[in-house]
């Protein structure tokens, strides 16, 4: 037996609204309230609505397309800079022009995706919902994801590097240069990246059998000043670690700090090893041990992906069964802030 396709009648009614309601989402409409907008895109999700407009657009025009958006949540830090050079240098290798959109609110940059018939889209560090994903999908907008916040559907690409391998990475090196009251500085829970980067470097403490007690676990939500705030009381105790990883160098950066405050040298009294390499790691003073994230290389690749998915999609003979996930390898930099724990403090 064929499924029925479902209708924008089948939405609608899903949705609780009308089917004029419905098309004006769907092509990026703004006077819609927010709620009834996110009924919309629920009902989308539900129904797996697919516009057949979108479908006879994609086939009548050409191969390549010659203009697609990123959406991104800031550019003002050099992580996303990074990110957007890639992108930028594949996009002029492919001779195809790109269109920014910061993500400011939940819906407003997928309204604008929608609005402009975007040919596709590469959203860097964002969690997009299953109703977001399932509203692009359904006006016909491929999209790849880069970093994404939490695990994407399985048919959705996305480009991230090797965390779980990275945390891991940092973990032995301290164990290796023997130390044992080891911490960390993660973000807290919510992202799927900082999970990863935990877990490895939990591991490879189990392997050389050490203990992470939560006492040595601080959160810094990806900031300079409150992982300082948080660090402080860790390294005052009378117990303090000798080494800690953090789950970001901006995070990094708060425990120099806080080192700074109450007078521990680096790597002398802490060894400190973070995770992106950022040219401020090499500026550091000390410079940073760190995890070295190819971060600009997951912008290019995800622009690659993105044009592959959507030449399959205009193709009468497209490829099926693309690799929908890519993890890019992480490295381990040794620079000067790490070094052995030294005098009562080693083992």
């Amino acid at each position: 037996m064929t499924a029925v396709r479902p209708t924008l009648e089948v939405v609608a009614r899903l949705a609780g609204t009308s089917v004029p309601t419905v098309s004006k989402v769907l092509r990026g409409g703004t006077d819609v309230s927010d709620a009834t907008r996110r009924h919309v895109l629920a009902a989308v999700a539900t129904t797996g609505y697919r516009s057949r407009s979108a479908s006879s657009r994609r086939s009548e025009t050409t191969a390549m397309p010659t203009l697609v958006d990123l959406v991104m949540t800031a550019v003002d830090n050099a992580w996303a800079t990074r990110a957007l050079s890639g992108i930028e240098q594949a996009a002029t290798d492919a001779g195809i022009g790109v269109v920014m959109t910061i993500a400011r609110d939940s819906d407003e940059w997928l309204t604008r995706l929608l609005r402009r018939h975007s040919e596709g889209a590469v959203i860097v560090g964002l969690g997009p919902s299953s109703a977001q994903i399932s509203g692009l999908a359904a006006a016909g907008i491929p999209v790849v994801l880069v970093d994404p916040v939490v695990r994407p559907p399985d048919d959705v690409p996305s480009v991230g590097s090797t965390n779980w391998e990275g945390g891991r990475s940092a973990g032995e090196h301290l164990a290796a240069l023997g130390h044992r009251r080891i911490g960390i500085v993660d973000a807290g829970p919510g992202t799927l990246y900082n999970a990863a980067r935990v877990d490895g470097f939990r591991s490879a403490l189990t392997t050389a059998g050490l203990d992470l007690p939560a006492s040595r676990i601080v959160h810094g939500d990806w900031s300079r000043p409150t992982a300082y705030e948080a660090v402080l009381p860790v390294l005052a105790a009378e117990e303090r670690p000798t080494a800690l990883f953090a789950c970001s160098e901006s995070m990094a950066f708060g425990i120099y700090d806080a080192a700074a405050t109450l007078g521990l040298r680096i790597p002398q009294d802490l060894s400190v090893v973070g995770f992106d390499d950022l040219p401020e790691a090499q500026w550091a003073t000390p410079p940073m041990t760190t995890v070295q994230q190819p971060t600009a290389e997951m912008g290019s690749v995800a622009l690659r992906i993105l044009l592959d998915t959507i030449r399959d999609q205009r193709s009468p003979r497209g490829r099926a069964g693309r690799t929908t996930r890519i993890e890019l390898a992480t490295h381990f930099l040794v620079r000067a802030s790490t070094a052995p724990p030294s005098g009562a403090e080693a083992p």
